[in-house]
């Protein structure tokens, strides 16, 4: 069977990897993670993927949270009987214990591996702080701590979110999540009809 996935550009590899582990043949179709900074935008960019590749596979599933759409993609999903993955952002999936997570911190943010490796694009570039650098305080005032859900840690990667933290002016504390949790979510996904 002809899968295709619409994918979050942030989770794409992630996704790649675990359709490879699980010997599970896939095309993904990744959108730019960038949409997360706007994401009036993802309901949009998702339906003109799915009306370029629905013709391409036998089944479509889209492997995005509803990611700040508030129900928008999940409109543009019933209409086509496709399914995503569950969860409101993408922290969920990969900690299904973030409520916990935020209950111990309300003032907490998160990276995911992902973020870590793009976070002077994803983060300091999008809110303009590269040309604005003393807005930053501005920003991050009202967060007490980052919370690295990592998913596939490596000392290089280590080092990269012990750096942004810092920049940010916030203490970092690790999470091992691994991608037990967007595998399980991606699963079900597959086999939701």
């Amino acid at each position: 069977m002809s899968i295709g996935v619409v994918a979050c550009g942030a989770i794409a590899t992630h996704i790649a990897a675990i359709a490879a582990r699980n010997k599970i043949e896939v095309e993904i179709y990744p959108l730019p993670s960038l949409l997360h900074n706007q994401p009036k935008l993802i309901a949009g960019q998702v339906a003109q993927t799915l009306d370029r590749i629905e013709p391409l596979h036998e089944r479509v599933v889209v492997a995005y949270a509803d990611c700040g759409t508030f129900g928008a993609l999940d409109d543009v999903l019933k209409s086509r009987s496709v399914h995503r993955l569950t969860g409101s952002l993408c922290y969920d999936i990969f900690a299904p214990d973030i409520a916990s997570i935020t209950e111990e911190e309300a003032g907490t943010y998160f990276f995911t591996d992902f973020l870590v490796k793009t976070f002077e694009r994803s983060v300091i570039v999008e809110l303009g702080l590269d040309k604005r650098p003393e807005l930053l305080p501005d920003y991050f005032q009202h967060y007490q701590r980052v919370v690295w859900l990592a998913q596939v840690p490596t000392p290089e990667l280590s080092a990269a979110a012990h750096s942004c933290a810092e920049r940010i002016g916030l203490p970092l504390e690790i999470r091992f999540t691994g991608e037990t949790g967007l595998e399980r979510s991606f699963l079900e996904l597959l086999s939701a009809r």
